[in-house]
């Protein structure tokens, strides 16, 4: 009975992509940054960027390794209204004329464990670089997709506040309050592909 166990459990990995250190690639087209941001104190705008791309180097067997480099197109940023997007693009917000990307360095992983860890990184906005942390979590085991490549899916989350990177446009309202809320929640998708060798 162990032996044939042993050896349903040998075939059932026949095939299967082993877990090793690699460098992948974002896809773009299953991939996605959201955010939202109190308006007026009672609902939430949500939006994300339609343009992002990145590298990652992650080992399943050690997180602590995780590297991962990001570049957002500012100028992508979409909420469903075109004149809100047109404003956000403006000056009074991410100015893209002048500071056409985002982007984000990975620094340090802290608080690993086999599927969640906080990564630590600088992220650079509206001309402005903070540190930042992004706690990933859902990370999947990697999978060979039907063209032979090879695939690995993960999500992660961050709480930021806009006037810290200059985005300081307001307008306060009669009955007090701001009609842009400070807090930042971002959310992120991420599928990575790595080509067969």
């Amino acid at each position: 009975m162990i032996r044939r166990l042993a050896l349903l459990l040998g075939l059932s990995t026949l095939g299967a992509p082993a877990a090793l250190a690699a460098d992948y690639q974002l896809d773009p087209s299953h991939s996605r940054v959201a955010f939202k941001v109190r308006h007026m104190m009672v609902s939430w705008v949500n939006g994300s960027f339609g343009t992002v791309e990145g590298t990652v180097s992650w080992d399943p067997a050690k997180p602590e390794a995780t590297r991962v480099e990001a570049t957002i197109g500012a100028a992508s940023i979409d909420t469903a209204e075109p004149k809100r997007d047109e404003h956000l693009r403006s000056p009074d917000f991410f100015d893209v004329a002048r500071f056409p990307e985002l982007r984000f360095v990975s620094k340090r992983v802290e608080n690993a464990t086999p599927n969640a860890f906080d990564l630590v990184g600088d992220l650079s906005m509206h001309g402005v670089t903070r540190e930042v942390t992004l706690h990933v979590s859902e990370i999947t085991p990697e999978i060979r997709d039907p063209w032979g490549n090879f695939r690995v899916g993960g999500t992660a989350s961050a709480v930021l506040d806009r006037q810290d990177f200059g985005l300081n446009w307001n307008k306060q309202m009669d009955q007090g309050g701001a009609v842009v809320g400070d807090e930042v929640k971002i959310s992120i998708d991420v599928e990575l592909v790595r080509p067969a060798k």
